[in-house]
């Protein structure tokens, strides 16, 4: 292999991206305006559940019910209605989310010591928005029936009950429970598909179309070369976003790793390899770039958006997709992520994701070669 051979291909890209506006456009733009709405816009987080109130009762016992409820961080009361018509109302035209009803004889039965029903309305056109209401719902009543209990206790001068398990819950890894410290690394990956894969898919392909691939079979150039001076520009372009991701995710959303930034580096020039790789071997095949980059999308962009345990949990899809999951290489890389920004753990527990996508590099290099090399390059 020839440095000087792979130096005269590497110039010849970087020339197109820098001529190329719509290229730096795609490899810079794009990428960061992606880490900018994922990180503020997408959020798995349920807070300020609008809510509405109807009470029917208006005792000291239900105003403090509302009050409360109101403190929660996870509710915000916006309105008080005066029928539980009205409750449907808002719901159907979604300005709330949660209609609480308080009926008539709530504060006496509650004097009185004796259970009073209260009736809670909520919009499940989001399941998984309603299911984490009616969690946080439930922590709610019930940690409100314990105050109210050991209130009763204490007015009858009886002992408070200790409960028979004592669950001493610990959240480990992300402690405050944001989503935003899942989101941000996850990105990346995304990332990096986009700047590595969908622009490298495009390179092979201009190529064909330019008419040029004849001229370069004529050069003294073998196929690895080929392949090496054409990803390389790419290389630094997908690094340099990865930089920029790590930054921002530390100075705008507070999302700093855990383990060592070596080891990030490591994993993220591995899989910046492999997705060069996967885009050069769509360009190869496709001969397009019209194909090139719709096969891109397809290939590459969607897999890593829906299919690598990042938005959705590969744990909820059908079998099928839990098999292709297990081919994109996004699934391990987020893995390796995961395990550097949140649990702090080293290679000796993710050799395993690296050995994948080393496995994954050889065979798409191996491919793109043996296409090369049986066209005569």
């Amino acid at each position: 292999m020839s440095p000087r051979n792979v130096g005269a291909v590497m110039r010849k890209e970087f020339n197109h991206i820098v001529r190329d506006p719509r290229s730096l456009i795609l490899a810079f733009i794009i990428p960061l305006s992606l880490i900018l709405l994922f990180g503020y816009a997408l959020s798995l987080d349920v807070e300020n559940v609008r809510t509405v109130i109807v009470d029917h009762d208006r005792t000291r016992e239900s105003r403090d019910l509302v009050r409360h409820l109101a403190s929660s961080p996870y509710f915000r009361v916006q309105g008080h209605l005066e029928s539980t018509a009205e409750v449907s109302v808002v719901l159907d035209s979604g300005t709330a989310a949660v209609g609480v009803i308080i009926p008539p004889g709530y504060g006496r039965d509650i004097t009185a010591d004796r259970s009073s029903p209260i009736q809670v309305l909520v919009d499940a056109s989001d399941p998984n928005f309603s299911n984490i209401t009616l969690g946080y719902l439930t922590a709610f009543i019930n940690t409100y029936n314990q105050r109210l209990l050991l209130k009763f206790l204490d007015k009858n001068g009886m002992p408070a009950i200790e409960p028979p398990v004592d669950g001493r819950i610990r959240v480990w890894f992300n402690e405050d429970l944001q989503s935003r410290k899942f989101i941000i690394p996850g990105i990346i990956a995304v990332i990096i598909m986009i700047a590595g894969a969908m622009l490298t898919s495009l390179v092979i392909a201009r190529e064909y179309e330019a008419g040029t691939m004849e001229t370069i079979r004529s050069l003294p150039l073998t196929a690895v070369e080929f392949l090496l001076g054409k990803a390389v520009p790419y290389f630094f372009i997908a690094m340099t976003n990865v930089l920029i991701a790590v930054l921002l995710g530390q100075v705008l959303f507070d999302v700093v790793m855990k383990a060592e930034f070596s080891l990030m580096m490591a994993a993220s020039s591995l899989y910046i390899c492999v997705a060069l790789a996967l885009g050069l071997l769509i360009s190869t095949v496709t001969r397009s770039q019209l194909l090139a980059n719709q096969g891109a999308i397809l290939l590459t962009y969607l897999p890593s958006l829906l299919l690598s345990d990042f938005v959705f949990p590969v744990t909820n899809l059908p079998r099928v997709l839990q098999l292709i999951s297990s081919i994109v290489p996004a699934t391990y890389y987020i893995e390796i992520l995961n395990g550097i920004y949140l649990k702090d753990v080293g290679f000796a527990l993710l050799w395993k994701d690296f050995a994948v996508m080393v496995l994954m590099l050889a065979v798409l290099s191996g491919l793109s070669l043996f296409i090369l090399r049986r066209e005569g390059l």
